[in-house]
């Protein structure tokens, strides 16, 4: 059991103790209270040493949680609160609370349509009635596409992740003549661009699996789970979008944007290394430490004349050629319609 929930059962006994008017509780009697309260939960031994429960009073009695409970210690040795109708459960929040509260809960209603969310529709509905939430247009909108292909996956995915499950998956990239079945260990759900990838292990390597090219998916309960503790954020430091390679190192990736459009790119970064190098009247010029990869690529070709690569050769190379097959692609159009 994680600390997080051990600690919210503590609380919760201690609140249930704090409150009783027909006993008196020692600092042992609530350290063995609590001891039973886990064992509870947790069906093994479990004991509540006294610095924890010190700390536990102390937490309550703080403004950290929000409890501020008024917990007093009387004939010297027991303790309650000294008001008999406190409790945690009873915390009020203020109008700015509420109205917190209820731009969150607007927020939460736009993912209601995506199937991994339905469970929440009921959360959502308790939350708008406990805050007495007014319905309002949206403020913010946030983009998404329940059409995508794939997403009817993510369901049994995100849940294979939560209970550490294998599955097997018929998968056909689209550079493959025909599908063929992995048997991986997921571990991160991913989206960028309007797009989902499944983190998953397969044969001691990370694969980054595209959900819209997944056929099937089935659990496999003959294997057991691999957990690598799998770093996100380490992972895919080094990239833009989704697509990592475990053999290329970052490089200086140096490119300038006329000065018009530069702001557009100092306000929204391609990447967390972006630094200016360079400015004059007419240009200003960046770097950014990444991997060349295909996100990079179309990043840049949206920014379209306004953007130039510098370095590195490869790259550069890249984009122009990209750029010649686009204006024979318009020219080719042109010829047609005429």
């Amino acid at each position: 059991m994680s600390s997080n929930k051990n600690a919210l059962i503590r609380y919760k006994t201690l609140d249930k103790c704090l409150k009783n008017k027909y006993r008196k509780y020692t600092l042992e009697d609530l350290m063995d209270e609590c001891s039973e309260a886990l064992f509870e939960f947790e069906e093994k031994e479990s004991f509540v040493s006294k610095r924890t429960v010190q700390l536990d009073l102390q937490n309550m009695r703080s403004e950290k949680f929000g409890y501020e409970a008024p917990i007093e210690v009387y004939e010297r040795k027991f303790y309650r609160y000294s008001d008999p109708d406190y409790s945690i459960h009873n915390i009020q929040v203020n109008e700015s609370d509420l109205k917190a509260m209820n731009n969150a809960i607007q927020i939460l209603k736009q993912f209601k349509d995506f199937s991994m969310f339905k469970e929440m529709n009921g959360v959502i509905q308790k939350l708008e009635d406990s805050v007495n939430s007014v319905q309002q247009k949206s403020i913010i909108h946030l983009d998404k596409n329940e059409q995508l292909k794939g997403l009817e996956h993510i369901d049994i995915l995100y849940q294979a992740i939560l209970n550490k499950k294998v599955l097997r998956i018929l998968y056909k990239s689209f550079t493959a003549r025909e599908a063929n079945y992995m048997t991986v260990h997921p571990q991160l759900l991913k989206e960028y661009n309007n797009r989902w990838f499944l983190i998953c292990w397969h044969k001691n390597k990370i694969y980054n699996l595209a959900l819209d090219r997944i056929l099937e998916i089935s659990i496999d309960e003959k294997s057991d789970y691999i957990n690598r503790e799998f770093n996100a954020d380490r992972y895919f430091g080094e990239v833009i979008g989704a697509t990592v390679s475990e053999t290329q190192r970052p490089q200086n990736v140096i490119f300038r944007m006329v000065r018009k459009q530069a702001p557009y790119v100092i306000t929204k970064p391609f990447h967390h290394s972006q630094e200016i190098i360079k400015e004059d009247e007419n240009y200003i010029t960046f770097r950014i430490r990444v991997q060349l990869n295909f996100e990079l690529e179309r990043m840049i070709l949206g920014m379209g004349e306004f953007i130039t690569v510098l370095k590195p050769n490869k790259l550069r190379e890249r984009i122009q050629k990209s750029v010649r097959l686009a204006s024979i692609n318009y020219d080719s159009e042109i010829q047609d319609n005429n």
